[in-house]
């Protein structure tokens, strides 16, 4: 199973550009299922009201529920003092599996990592650049599945990549995704370094083509069964995906803080990466 972990969906209000005003998935979808990808992680544009921008995207996907797997979006400081309602509603109402936190809105504090905690759900966030607060978000919430897009920035900052690959290496917890990664040896590196089960595949759609951003890790040579993590086996693992269509249905809050199963570390690429 081929999981995109990363793609946006909806629309915003904010009309500055396609990351604020619409993110249409139809296109977007028939690209993936021309690439072979099985189901694809979707969250909100950026929008002044995370909680109208929710309900929007759980109306997108009851539409596709046998291909999307939704993530609700929260703000920080917009949202405080209701975020543990709004990650409540997302997933008892809407089936959602997942947290999106942007850096650009506000970085994550303690209620949004509660939240995660409580719901025992994955936290997604886009850290721009700022890789060092996951020293204390990775060490303070050992139990909370951190993904960081982009290997920590979209921005191609080498040095901000170089420095998460460690992390990803020291902290169990902490995850990556391969979204508009251009450096291609900083994954091989990541790879190496933090294993397989590390990098998790995403494509950063429907702005960036999916199939383009799937070759990046094919173009990797692993074998077979650490390419299955990559594409979709660690991502499975932390959603509790089962093998049947993703949608609705009620996920009750965990009673107790959820233990992160310890990374093994993977072995390394099996053979040179191709360059190109």
């Amino acid at each position: 199973m081929i999981i995109d972990g990363h793609c946006h969906a909806g629309r915003g209000d904010g009309l500055h550009g396609p990351w604020d005003t619409e993110a249409r998935i139809e296109p977007h979808l028939a690209r993936a299922r021309r690439a072979g990808i099985d189901r694809t992680v979707v969250f909100p544009v950026f929008s002044s009201d995370y909680g109208a921008a929710n309900a929007r995207l759980a109306r997108i996907v009851a539409r596709h529920h046998r291909e999307l797997i939704g993530y609700c979006a929260v703000h920080p400081v917009v949202d405080a003092g209701r975020v543990n309602r709004l990650v409540g509603r997302a997933v008892e109402r809407y089936g959602f599996r997942g947290i999106k936190v942007h850096g650009h809105d506000a970085l994550p504090r303690r209620e949004v990592c509660e939240a995660a905690r409580r719901w025992s759900l994955p936290l997604l966030v886009d850290v721009v650049g700022r890789v060092g607060l996951l020293e204390m978000l990775a060490e303070q919430y050992p139990d909370v599945p951190l993904i960081v897009p982009h290997l920590g920035t979209f921005a191609d900052d080498w040095a901000v990549q170089l420095h998460l690959i460690d992390q990803l290496r020291r902290f169990p917890n902490l995850y990556a995704d391969t979204s508009g990664v251009r450096y291609f040896d900083l994954l091989v590196r990541a790879i190496r370094t933090a294993g397989p089960g590390k990098l998790i595949f995403g494509s950063d759609g429907p702005y960036l083509h999916p199939a383009v951003q799937l070759c990046k890790v094919r173009m990797l040579r692993l074998r077979p069964a650490d390419e299955a993590l990559v594409v979709g086996g660690t991502l499975a693992r932390l959603l509790s995906l089962t093998a049947g269509p993703v949608g609705g249905g009620r996920r009750p809050p965990a009673t107790s803080p959820g233990r992160v199963e310890r990374s093994t570390r993977g072995e390394a690429v099996s053979s040179r990466a191709v360059m190109s």
